[in-house]
């Protein structure tokens, strides 16, 4: 035991020291806050004031247009080629014309700009042209415009997830699939960085003939796993880093910049000091909320709904177990050859169902309670992945407990599989091996 002890040693420290580690270990969390900051900051970058002036040649709409969300206009008694002449001035950002045949031929409407034009501005200008253009036709049919608005109903269902013991708690389904799609992937991108890592570790041994010198000392058993359980106790240790830092990130920017965080959940906007509000009170409070609420402020009230300790648990052991799982076999794989082009006949059909449970995550997130997820999540080569992105939407104790118990299997039998291949292969050169050759060496004892 202290000889796989020195091996892991050896394995976690020459990999921690490497300059690419320090600087991933550092990137990582940045990129990981930055996904939750820079929106925020994007967002009120693009909150610059956008002027648009309107020639209006038929008379009909430019009184329609109303200022909002920083974008202004401003009707011109001019000819298009003048405001155009103004625009170049640096006075307005862009031009909006409006031809006399604008209602007949709505094709002919143009917005002019100097540079790109704001996306915002123009959908702005097209929902108000839309209506206006809608109202007009329903008048000249004869048909009570009132009519038509009153039946207008958008409908917006918040879902309320209820735990086993009542509580009630809004859910957020969006902020789950994307979790949930992201934990799958990075542990997708964790099991095949780390588990190469000690494919290429076991082939550089070999072709340099270390390993002869190193296995008059230790057992080819004890090398083995000494390798693996370094190299994913570097994983791990860079992972904790991660999570340790990002949280210390968003969370001081989080105490900064509060007001980039502002979300009020529906729970305090359905009952107000004891009392449950009437319809029209109810409506007209969270339409006034609505407007004083962030991106930021709601991706963090969805993570907030989400068990978080589970996840940051499950994750761990996930991304130990699947990469003890795919770690062994890439040891065997390692052994097996003399080259890293020979790799590639035998990483196919092992990484097979680790790309399979990658494809399968875009559907199990639509749908994480169907039998699809929940069979992907119980096999052991797939539930690594698969497991991960159904999490977030709340799993069962028993179904994790299984899930689990069946990972430490494989990765049990995966380990017994890699050793009967390592202690061969691991001092074989000069043969071409093929897949029968690797059943004998499975079958010797």
């Amino acid at each position: 035991m202290s000889k796989i002890a020195t091996i892991i040693r050896r394995e976690f420290l020459s990999r921690v020291k490497k300059k690419s580690f320090v600087a991933m270990t550092i990137l990582g969390p940045v990129l990981m806050a930055a996904i939750v900051i820079v929106p925020v900051l994007v967002a009120q970058l693009s909150d610059s004031d956008y002027s648009v002036a309107i020639v209006d040649d038929s008379g009909l709409f430019a009184q329609d247009f109303r200022d909002r969300d920083n974008i202004y206009f401003t009707p011109l008694d001019t000819d298009i080629d003048n405001a155009i002449e103004r625009m170049h001035d640096g006075r307005f950002d862009a031009v909006l014309h409006i031809p006399e045949v604008a209602f007949q031929a709505p094709s002919s409407l143009r917005l002019f700009s100097a540079k790109s034009v704001n996306f915002n501005a123009k959908l702005l200008i097209e929902n108000i042209l839309k209506l206006e253009f809608e109202s007009m036709k329903l008048s000249s049919a004869g048909i009570d415009e009132e009519v038509l608005r009153s039946i207008e109903s958008p409908v917006s269902i918040r879902a309320i997830r209820i735990s086993n013991d009542g509580e009630q708690m809004t859910d957020y389904p969006e902020i789950s699939m994307g979790l949930g799609f992201v934990g799958g992937f990075l542990i997708y991108i964790f099991i095949f960085l780390f588990g190469s890592q000690v494919l290429r570790g076991v082939l550089e041994e070999k072709t340099s003939r270390i390993v002869e010198i190193i296995v008059s000392s230790v057992k080819p058993f004890q090398l083995m796993m000494g390798k693996i359980f370094g190299v994913g106790l570097v994983g791990l240790t860079q992972f904790l880093i991660w999570i340790f830092l990002t949280l210390a990130i968003v969370g001081g920017f989080q105490a900064a910049a509060p007001e980039m965080f502002r979300f009020t959940p529906d729970e305090e906007v359905f009952i107000t000091g004891g009392q449950v509000l009437n319809p029209e009170e109810l409506q007209t409070q969270r339409e006034a909320i609505q407007q004083h609420d962030t991106m930021a402020g709601e991706l963090l009230a969805g993570l907030s709904a989400i068990n978080i300790p589970v996840m940051v648990l499950s994750f761990i052991f996930y991304f130990l177990g699947g990469y003890l799982l795919y770690a062994a076999l890439f040891a065997a794989i390692g052994s097996a050859v003399d080259n890293e082009a020979d790799t590639q006949q035998f990483m196919l059909p092992v990484t097979i169902p680790l790309l399979l449970a990658l494809i399968m995550t875009q559907m199990v997130v639509t749908n994480p309670g169907g039998t699809v997820a929940l069979w992907l999540s119980m096999i052991p080569f797939t539930s690594p992945v698969i497991m991960m992105a159904r999490i977030p939407f709340g799993v069962s104790y028993a179904e994790l407990a299984l899930s689990a118990a069946l990972l430490v299997a494989g990765f049990m039998f995966t380990t017994w599989v890699a050793a009967k291949i390592y202690r061969t292969g691991i001092l074989m050169y000069g043969k071409k091996v093929d897949y029968k050759e690797l059943w004998k060496w499975m079958r010797h004892s």
